[in-house]
C-alpha cells in the first residue's frame, strides 16, 4: 500500500505543477539552471517520459516518444499524456512483486517490481525541484514546492 500512496502522490504533484506551467508565458520554458540543454520544456518532457519508460518496462505496454514543448499551452496535451502514464504506474503496484528482467548492452539487469517504482516516483521529484530551481533563478517565483508535498496531497485527498 505505501508505494501506491507515493504514485498517487506524484501523479498528483506531476499534475499541480503542469497546471502551473499552463500558466506561465512561453518564455518560461527555456529556463534553466547551469546546463542550456535542460531547460524547463526540456525537464517535464523528462519527467513525462521517464514515467512513462517506467511503465513500459512494468507492463511491456508500448511507451511513446514526444518533444519537449513550445507552448505553455501543451500543457494540456501534457496533463492528459502524465495522467496516462501515471496510472500505468498505479496499475503496476497492484502486481506482485517481482524481478522485472531488463537487456542493457547485452547483459540482463534484474531489477525488483518496487524498486523501478520508488525510483519512479524519486526521479520525477528530483527533476520537479530541478524544474521549479530554474524557474526562480530566471525569476519566475510562481511554484511552490511546498504546497505539491505529501502534506499537501493528504490535505487535497482529504487524509
Amino acid at each position: 500500500m505505501g508505494i501506491e500512496k507515493l504514485i498517487k502522490h506524484m501523479g498528483w504533484a506531476n499534475q499541480q505543477i503542469i497546471k502551473k506551467l499552463g500558466e506561465l508565458p512561453d518564455e518560461a520554458l527555456e529556463s534553466y539552471v547551469v546546463n542550456p540543454e535542460w531547460t524547463v520544456a526540456e525537464i517535464i518532457r523528462h519527467i513525462l517520459s521517464s514515467a512513462d519508460w517506467y511503465g513500459f518496462r512494468l507492463t511491456g505496454e508500448m511507451h511513446v516518444e514526444f518533444d519537449a514543448p513550445k507552448s505553455t499551452k501543451e500543457m494540456i496535451e501534457f496533463s492528459r499524456m502524465a495522467a496516462g502514464f501515471d496510472d500505468r504506474l498505479l496499475r503496476a503496484c497492484a502486481a506482485p512483486e517481482a524481478l522485472i528482467p531488463r537487456d542493457y548492452d547485452g547483459k540482463i539487469i534484474m531489477r525488483a517490481r518496487s524498486t523501478i517504482l520508488s525510483q519512479a516516483v524519486h526521479h520525477a521529484t528530483e527533476h520537479r525541484a530541478q524544474l521549479v530551481a530554474a524557474l526562480e533563478l530566471r525569476g519566475y517565483a510562481t511554484i511552490n514546492l511546498d504546497d505539491f508535498d505529501v502534506w499537501g496531497f493528504a490535505d487535497a485527498k482529504g487524509e
